[in-house]
């Protein structure tokens, strides 16, 4: 043994060793990687933080498992193992990002529920609306989002750390994007500025997303279209 070898180099060295017999010994790609990305972030950084840093294509790879999965399974139905085993990670990997089946849910839900969420921007409140709606109820009713969307919310009846999750990561987040649409027409003078956005927002999400639990009535074009029109006649008339 080289007793010139600081113990520290010795430590990173050993690290980048065993993620390297890792992945010849047969563990998933991802996994592996984190492990060595995790070993060459400590001999870059001279003994700094300790700890595996995130690797975003491990999160990737683990995200779209999730949605795969919710989308064919649902949440109940899927496991962590089915997730791990699909992204190509060991299920550790998932839980050092995760501390619930739940939250891997709501994050997998978002990053692809907001990539079809835009902001609008048509120059009227009313086209604003309109818009937003539109690719809202594209969404629910086109793509795998509408399954998910009532599997989470009948999920975070019962679970109150899902609960939780769904206010801060998912209805927050887009009430304050729709947000801006309101405060936009303010400025322009089209809405009076004592309107209170919290109520527009609730009727705006509420109506939709009634249809969309009960199954009552159909998420139509002329739909979305009244649902504007009511909300804007109620708020003018005041």
């Amino acid at each position: 043994m080289n007793r010139d070898i600081p113990s520290s180099e010795a430590g990173v060295a050993a690290e980048a060793s065993e993620a390297v017999v890792s992945a010849e010994a047969g563990v998933p790609e991802a996994e592996a990687a984190v492990a060595a990305e995790a070993a060459g972030a400590e001999a870059a950084g001279g003994g700094g933080q300790r700890g595996r840093p995130r690797s975003q294509e491990a999160d990737r790879a683990i995200l779209t498992a999730t949605v795969d999965l919710l989308g064919s399974r649902g949440l109940a139905a899927m496991s962590i193992e089915e997730v791990a085993a699909r992204a190509g990670v060991g299920k550790a990997t998932i839980y050092r990002r995760w501390s619930s089946k739940g939250l891997l849910a709501l994050d997998a839900f978002v990053t692809s529920f907001q990539e079809q969420q835009p902001l609008p921007d048509t120059g009227t409140l009313r086209g604003d609306l309109i818009a937003a709606l539109t690719a809202w109820v594209r969404a629910v009713t086109q793509t795998s989002m509408g399954s998910m969307l009532t599997g989470l919310i009948a999920e975070a009846q019962h679970d109150e750390e899902l609960r939780a999750g769904w206010r801060d990561r998912v209805l927050e987040p887009l009430r304050t994007q729709h947000r801006i649409m309101l405060d936009r027409a303010i400025a322009r003078g089209e809405i009076p500025a004592t309107v209170d956005r919290e109520v527009v927002l609730d009727l705006f999400f509420g109506a939709a997303q009634q249809r969309l639990l009960f199954g009552h009535l159909p998420l139509t074009d002329d739909f979305i279209r009244e649902v504007v029109d009511v909300i804007l006649d109620g708020i003018r008339s005041r």
